[in-house]
């Protein structure tokens, strides 16, 4: 195993990984715990421990994900002519990161995000929009790795 595939693959695997933990984390976030939250009746220092350290955790994803995407992204551009298909699916794929990070960094702004909560849709439709951002990611993801293979494999 080289060390250039070694790297390839690790950097592979974080990405995966912050990607899972992020979209998982908005996932069990909206269906599970505000639910709970609703269920229970206020209990704002423990909504507020929770909302602080979820955006710790998606504020380290979206570290990890800038560094390992810049990396895998000029990995797979350097190995070979991948053609049209890839580069237009990678764009929106980067286009969507790059909203997602927007949408996370929007919602992290607590003060913002408690006066806007009551007036604008944005606030409102944010986490969700987050998520199926998240979603739509991975399956462009997906996409990318099969593009990918077709255009390494033997023809």
């Amino acid at each position: 195993m080289s060390s250039g595939f070694a790297l390839g693959w690790f950097m592979r695997t974080v990405h995966i990984l912050a990607a899972a933990a992020w979209v998982g984390g908005s996932i069990m976030y909206q269906f599970v715990v505000l639910p709970a939250l609703r269920i229970a009746g206020p209990a704002p220092a423990i909504s507020a421990q929770i909302a602080q350290l979820f955006k710790r955790l998606v504020n380290a994803c979206i570290g990890i994900l800038l560094v390992t995407g810049v990396y895998l992204m000029f990995d797979r551009l350097t190995q070979t002519t991948l053609g049209w298909l890839y580069l237009i699916v990678l764009g929106i794929k980067v286009i969507a990161a790059l909203a997602m990070f927007v949408l996370a960094l929007y919602m992290a702004q607590s003060n913002i995000r408690k006066l806007a909560k009551r007036s604008t849709r944005l606030s409102k439709v944010a986490p969700q929009l987050m998520l199926a951002l998240g979603i739509c990611i991975f399956i462009l993801g997906a996409l990318l790795n099969h593009l990918f293979e077709l255009a390494i494999a033997p023809h």
